[in-house]
């Protein structure tokens, strides 16, 4: 588990802040997910559902940290995992894939995207042939 400096406690610290709408420097257990993503982290809802057990409870920094540690510890997926993944779909070898296939399974793989969701990450990446450049599409995805 990542320890953190003084400076990225109080910077946590204050982004935690502007998510406390009451006032009682505590934030509701549903914007949790919402503070770790405003913070870099990108935790998927599986990993949220495993440090959330109660619903509509709120929590103050102090509890809200470790979970921070606990997804911040998860090991995210690099640039080159991504392209290799869409490798696999790249048929003619040529660095594309049909953008239609990458929305089937952007919405039946894995962590299932709604239909609003793909449309806007896949919003400018189709060519006129309804192909997409996975590289750019990845470099696209990680800079979201």
């Amino acid at each position: 588990m990542t320890d953190f400096s003084a400076d990225q406690i109080e910077d946590f610290k204050e982004a935690f802040g502007l998510f406390d709408r009451v006032g009682d420097n505590k934030v509701a257990y549903n914007q949790v997910a919402d503070i770790m993503r405003a913070l870099g982290q990108n935790p998927t809802n599986k990993d949220v559902k495993k440090i959330l057990d109660m619903a509509n409870k709120r929590i103050d920094f102090d509890a809200f940290l470790p979970m921070l540690k606990t997804v911040d510890a998860i090991q995210k997926g690099t640039y080159d995992d991504y392209v290799e993944g869409l490798r696999v779909f790249d048929k003619e070898g040529n660095g594309t894939v049909m953008g239609a296939e990458l929305r089937i399974v952007l919405s039946t793989l894995g962590e299932k995207m709604s239909e609003p969701e793909v449309d806007a990450l896949m919003q400018g990446q189709e060519d006129e042939n309804g192909s997409v450049n996975y590289e750019a599409f990845v470099k696209h995805v990680l800079s979201v």
